[in-house]
């Protein structure tokens, strides 16, 4: 059990963060006994713990007791290392300088030691300088810029605490991110822009797919971005427009027919603009009436029988749901009708959102957000592959975007090559492997055609995250599961779920004497001490883990 003594203000913080590092724990009752105390306040009271964190950039109470000295102060620019990762601090950062009867680099630094352990006739302290729940607050609040965008700084924060832990040989009981039998979860997602090339005539749309089918072709077959047969396909493609708009000749620009052959079977979603015309409100950008679509909803109504079947899920791509509650009422009553599903998720239209987005797609009843990622790079936007819930929600939830086609691929983003795209998606699912959590993909629905040609490098990730044993789920799906997994408490010794059966199930990870035994568990079935080896009974009582 680990005990956590932080300010009210810090409380919301320590709660999600326990929902991530899915382990006991509870804040500190005086003259409880714990494994682990993790404290974030300057004065530091006794406490009865083999091991204690003391987390913070202040001076504490206990850097004097301890003659801990300090060398350097950095005010929100600050860089961790810690196992081979460097982590942003976006608060401030402490170093200390190093003394006797200290382990130096228990995390190191740009400059200095940010992280000593210190050997107690009652146990270890470790002195951290940075407040690890003030950053998850600003993680969650403020997400990271571009230049972090790479870096998972909210689950290195959390493997960083359970190394600390398991390193002082205390045994530790945790549920992963990833459910059991699974590698990770993977998200397949589809921004559905235009429906049809058919639609656009003479407008904005036509004319930049002709210049870029044709001039921006063979720029890009120059630099070696195309190939001679997609050079001529691009060519032959732009020939064929005037026959395209008579319908004498296939619209390359359908949005749905190549991905269900791709993806053959697994669950996809496709995120639908539910008005037609509507470029929305309080648009701050470059040309933002070219954010209205040419199609309505019910241009689109033949198709969703079919990808009902494939077991697909329609969600809202946003006008102004972002801003505005009312509004996102009526655009999620719109899909709601052509469904008829209740529980609609949402990505809003350019990924737009401000300081009240949370509130007003909460107030306006969607289930779930999706629009948490970037317009102009891959990364974790909130520094983590998990599903979360926003400080500020009571009940909607995030899943992270993390690889998107057009950061990948367009010109004034990314502008990457098929190998070091790959380099960087092959990351993510690495990531996602080691930490539990999922990747979440976004291919927009033009993105195989001519003039991108962006679709083998999507069948190749597909295929990647086929080959390493994911679960697909539709972005509901992988909420549900994070919802269910969120809805296990652990009380004392006693593991509770009273919700429908979890599926797929999650996973009990046991660390104990240097070892970790996994369990699946869907919620319903008992778990006794006897299912553990002999090695790890004592950790668990006889029947403290019976649901």
């Amino acid at each position: 059990m680990i005990g956590i003594i932080a300010s009210d203000r810090q409380a919301r913080a320590v709660e999600e963060f326990f929902e991530l590092f899915k382990t006991p724990w509870e804040f500190h009752r005086p003259g409880t006994a714990y494994d682990v105390v993790v404290c974030t306040t300057a004065d530091v009271p006794a406490v009865d713990a083999r091991l204690l964190v003391v987390s913070g950039a202040a001076r504490t109470s206990l850097d004097a007791r301890e003659g801990l000295v300090e060398h350097r102060r950095w005010h929100g620019d600050g860089i961790l290392e810690h196992r081979g990762h460097r982590v942003p601090v976006y608060g401030d950062l402490l170093t200390f300088a190093p003394r006797d009867g200290t382990t130096p680099c228990v995390v190191a630094a740009a400059g200095g030691v940010a992280g000593v352990r210190v050997r107690t006739t009652g146990g270890t302290v470790v002195r951290l300088g940075y407040d690890l729940f003030d950053e998850l607050a600003r993680l969650f609040r403020d997400g990271q810029p571009v230049a972090h965008a790479g870096t998972p700084t909210l689950d290195i924060h959390v493997a960083t605490l359970r190394d600390l832990i398991l390193a002082e040989g205390i045994g530790l009981v945790e549920i992963p991110a990833t459910p059991a039998g699974w590698s990770l979860i993977a998200c397949l997602t589809h921004d559905i822009d235009f429906a049809s090339l058919r639609q656009h005539r003479l407008d904005h749309t036509m004319w930049g797919f002709l210049y870029r089918a044709t001039v921006g072709a063979t720029r890009r077959f120059v630099r070696g971005r195309l190939t001679r047969s997609q050079l001529f396909q691009s060519w032959r493609a732009a020939a064929s427009l005037p026959f395209v708009h008579l319908g004498w000749a296939r619209d390359f620009w359908e949005p749905f027919a190549w991905y269900l052959a791709v993806e053959r079977g697994l669950p996809s979603t496709y995120f639908l603009i539910p008005f037609k015309g509507r470029a929305g409100d309080r648009v701050d950008a470059r040309h933002a009436a070219r954010r209205a679509a040419a199609y309505d909803l019910s241009d689109l109504a033949p198709s969703t029988p079919k990808l009902r079947d494939a077991g697909c899920e329609l969600g809202v791509h946003g006008i102004d749901a972002w801003h505005d509650a009312g509004m996102g009422r009526d655009e999620r009553r719109r899909l709601s009708d052509l469904t008829g599903e209740p529980t609609i998720g949402i990505r809003m239209h350019w990924l737009l959102r401000d300081e009240h987005t949370v509130r007003a797609l909460e107030a306006a009843g969607y289930d779930y957000d999706a629009s948490l990622g970037y317009n102009e790079t891959l990364g974790y936007r909130s520094g983590t592959a998990q599903v979360f819930k926003p400080l500020e929600a009571q009940a909607l939830l995030e899943i992270p975007l993390h690889i998107q086609d057009g950061a990948l691929f367009f010109p004034h983003n990314l502008d990457l090559g098929a190998d070091e795209a790959w380099t960087r998606c092959a990351a993510h699912l690495e990531h996602a492997r080691t930490a539990g959590g999922v990747v979440t993909v976004l291919w927009h629905d033009r993105s195989h055609a001519p003039e991108r040609f962006w679709g083998g490098f999507y069948v190749r990730l597909v295929e990647a995250l086929r080959g390493c044993q994911a679960w697909f789920g539709t972005a509901s799906q992988v909420v549900a599961w994070f919802r269910q997994r969120r809805e296990i408490r652990f009380e004392r010794g006693l593991l509770r779920y009273e919700g429908d059966e979890i599926w797929p199930a999650v996973t009990i990870r046991i660390h104990h004497a240097g070892t970790a035994v996994d369990i699946p568990w869907n919620g319903h079935t008992a778990l006794e001490a006897g299912d553990l080896p002999r090695s790890m009974r004592q950790h668990a009582e006889a029947g403290s883990w019976r649901r």
